[in-house]
């Protein structure tokens, strides 16, 4: 038994392409339709595997200085300086998981979660104590952060098919800071 995942989907899409798609009947629109999309996600899979781990690296480095800039523009009322201090203390840790050598991509996955929830926490806290200057300086670093996080996201799903000019965007891997230690 094989137990890297690689090896195994490519099994499967070896298994799914030449033993089950050609016993599909031909017929079955529905039934041949729904193979070809299994196969084409084990694809997509096999090819995002090798880049998870940086992917998830790449995403908490970005949530660090997204935190730090955050924290630097949101002002306000009661609430709002514990809020920071909540959102600069999980900084800190997220900082030290995605420095040490050891931390695996589950750690990195759940910093990751940890400053998104503590970011909104933040922004819903403060937003409302703050004057219209620093909301939209607030309101700029989320649609920034938004942009190259969506940059992100539709670069690592191009391999499904879904956008209309694929060319227009930069392959994932130019997208992936090296943050790996």
């Amino acid at each position: 038994m094989q137990m890297r995942a690689e090896v195994q989907i490519r099994s499967m899409i070896k298994a799914l392409s030449e033993v089950v798609l050609p016993a599909v009947d031909a017929g079955n629109q529905l039934a041949q339709e729904q193979t070809r999309l299994t196969i084409g996600m084990l694809n997509l899979m096999a090819q995002q595997l090798p880049l998870q781990f940086r992917f998830d690296c790449d995403e908490l480095a970005r949530l660090l200085e997204f935190s730090r800039q955050l924290c630097e523009q949101t002002q306000g009322g009661p609430g709002c300086e514990a809020a920071r201090a909540e959102l600069a203390q999980g900084s800190e840790h997220a900082a030290e998981v995605l420095q040490r050598a050891a931390a695996g991509p589950s750690q990195v996955e759940q910093a990751v979660r940890e400053l998104r929830r503590l970011s909104g926490v933040l922004i819903g806290v403060c937003s409302s104590a703050m004057n219209l200057e620093g909301q939209d300086r607030v309101a700029r670093l989320v649609l920034a952060m938004s942009k190259a996080q969506l940059l992100r996201d539709r670069a690592w799903l191009l391999p499904q098919g879904w956008e209309p000019d694929p060319q227009a965007l930069p392959p994932i891997t130019e997208l992936l800071r090296d943050t790996k230690p």
